[in-house]
């Protein structure tokens, strides 16, 4: 009969493992083990994930008080210093949790054996010296003469001498205090040395990319010639693009943390970084006089201090300088990150081809789809610290070979994203409802808002869901499959936005935009539901 694993192929033909996403439902609230380690990945996550959004937040009302047009001028600005960023950086930081968590857990496991294996041939070899008599002593240095065994009888007393036993030489066991000495050993990770190498060099590629091409990339941006909003538009983006080295690499060794299951340290070095930003703020825009420069320089110094303590504190973990060259892993980074590249501008597009359309529709319907949209995209950070630590654990689960843990794992954060989800609906329906006087006067503007409300809140599961999905296809180092979905996706997506705006309108945009996230949440499902790539081992084994 053939076999495929330990089942045969006939039993395992319509076997599909689609009900994994139902698995120990009931505990998805229980705070057990896997509940807390989830919980202590994703919580501080998320909430390094959100402060630099309300750090910007905080500069966009310092720069507001100098007018509207440095307002504009500094919106324009960020958005080109994201984007850049976003695209430069994405891929690298969801493939350095990846490898990292790996080849930590794999470090480990074999570290741990050979712990193991010292400790028994020591355990041995002390045995076998412990039953070793005085005959036997006597026997083996019969050949050393009758003068050694007289030397010995005069050193000792008789008495000791009988109850003597043969100790063996000294060595090392692995007491505690071992291995407290091991843990504080620095790990060779090449995959953390590779990722802070490719920061630093994308960050100061993109230095350049900014520096030089400021003016033309505002002009694509609208920010013409003879516009008010280009001077200061072209200092600020000249003086951020100073930080881009600062950005990347602090966000590269926030991968690297993250591999390690550690968020606390990068949300420590975050919120310490966004709070010089807040202090900096009013004495250089104000004090110093220096307007945008002054918010500029203030970003600035931010990153770097934020870069300096991440740096500080992984080299107390890892040794950043490998033997050799050949220990870099530029050929698998750079695989894998064309792949998430690829993912990175098809998901870009899609969201910037429907603010684009919505513009065109006119003023009013863009203001009120911008809010929508900010809305949206910033409820989905949650999310995301939920898809961090799925990453980090199902890495760590995958390279045990440890498939219940996977599957137990992917399961209680899909679960947890899901109710999550339902969680922001409610809030997110609401507060839009009753808060949208917050963001605009304009009663046109509000009514569009509304108009909008189904569809952001409604979209919240499906969201969380989708964006949970990522973080477990990276986990599983699914890159190809997350790609070439995510670029399928995207063409299906492009063609309903088109259609559907040209015969609903700002309606038309949010109907492609469900069927957007709809997309990508089934994407994952059907990964996972069929058990097919990494997770084929979910079709050989039975539920309990």
């Amino acid at each position: 009969m053939a076999k495929n694993g330990d089942m045969p192929v006939q039993e395992r033909k319509w076997k599909l493992p689609l009900f994994i996403f139902f698995k120990d439902a009931r505990h998805v609230f229980k705070l057990d083990a896997l509940g807390l380690e989830i919980l202590q990945i994703a919580f501080p996550a998320a909430l390094a994930l959100a402060a630099d959004p309300i750090a910007s937040l905080i500069d966009t009302a310092f720069v507001g008080r100098l007018g509207p047009v440095p307002l504009a001028a500094v919106g324009v600005s960020i958005a080109i210093f994201n984007q850049a960023s976003k695209v430069t950086i994405f891929p690298l930081v969801s493939i350095t949790t990846s490898f990292v968590a790996e080849e930590d857990t794999v470090g480990r496991i074999n570290r741990e054996a050979l712990e193991d294996e010292n400790t028994e041939k020591i355990s041995a070899k002390k045995n076998e010296m412990k039953q070793l008599t005085l005959e036997d002593v006597v026997l083996e240095n019969l050949e050393e003469g009758l003068d050694t065994i007289c030397e010995m009888k005069e050193l000792m007393p008789e008495e000791d001498f009988k109850t003597t036993s043969y100790k063996s030489p000294t060595v090392t066991t692995s007491s505690p205090k071992n291995k407290a000495k091991l843990k504080k050993e620095k790990r060779h990770i090449p995959s953390a040395s590779t990722a802070i190498l490719l920061g630093c060099i994308l960050g100061i590629l993109q230095t350049i990319f900014l520096i030089f091409l400021a003016k033309p990339i505002l002009s694509f941006m609208g920010v013409k010639s003879g516009s008010p909003m280009l001077n200061p538009a072209q200092r600020y983006l000249t003086l951020r693009a100073l930080g881009a080295p600062a950005v990347l690499l602090s966000l590269a060794m926030q991968g690297v943390f993250r591999g390690f299951k550690d968020t606390r340290t990068p949300l420590y070095a975050t919120v310490a970084g966004d709070s010089l930003n807040i202090i900096l703020d009013p004495i250089l825009i104000f004090v110093c006089h220096l307007g945008v420069n002054g918010a500029a320089i203030a970003h600035v110094l931010s990153q770097y201090l934020i870069s300096v303590i991440l740096l500080c504190k992984l080299m107390q973990k890892v040794d950043l300088l490998p033997p050799s060259v050949k220990d870099l892993q530029f050929s698998r980074f750079l695989k894998n990150g064309f792949l998430l590249l690829a993912r990175v501008i098809a998901v870009t597009f899609c969201v910037t081809l429907a603010a684009s359309l919505a513009a065109r529709l006119g003023t009013t319907p863009m203001a009120a789809f911008q809010i929508c949209l900010q809305v949206w995209m910033t409820s989905s950070l949650l999310s995301d610290g939920l898809a961090v630590a799925g990453q980090a654990i199902l890495a760590c689960a995958f390279a045990e070979k440890d498939y219940e843990k996977a599957k137990a794992v992917a399961a209680r954060v899909l679960q947890m994203g899901f109710v999550l989800g339902l969680g922001l609906a409610v809030v997110v329906g609401l507060g839009l409802q009753f808060g949208s006087g917050i963001f605009t006067k304009d009663k046109n503007v509000v009514h569009l808002i509304s108009i909008g409300i189904p569809f952001v809140a409604a979209t919240q599961p499906i969201n969380s869901l989708a964006f949970v999905f990522d973080g477990v296809n990276f986990g599983a180092s699914d890159f190809i499959y997350s790609a070439y979905s995510m670029v399928l996706v995207s063409v299906v997506s492009i063609a309903s936005l088109f259609l559907l705006w040209k015969s609903h309108g700002f309606v038309g945009i949010w109907f492609a935009l469900t069927i957007y996230m709809g997309l990508r949440a089934f994407a994952g499902i059907w990964r996972m539901g069929t058990g097919t790539g990494p997770w084929r081992f979910l079709r050989g084994q039975s539920w309990k």
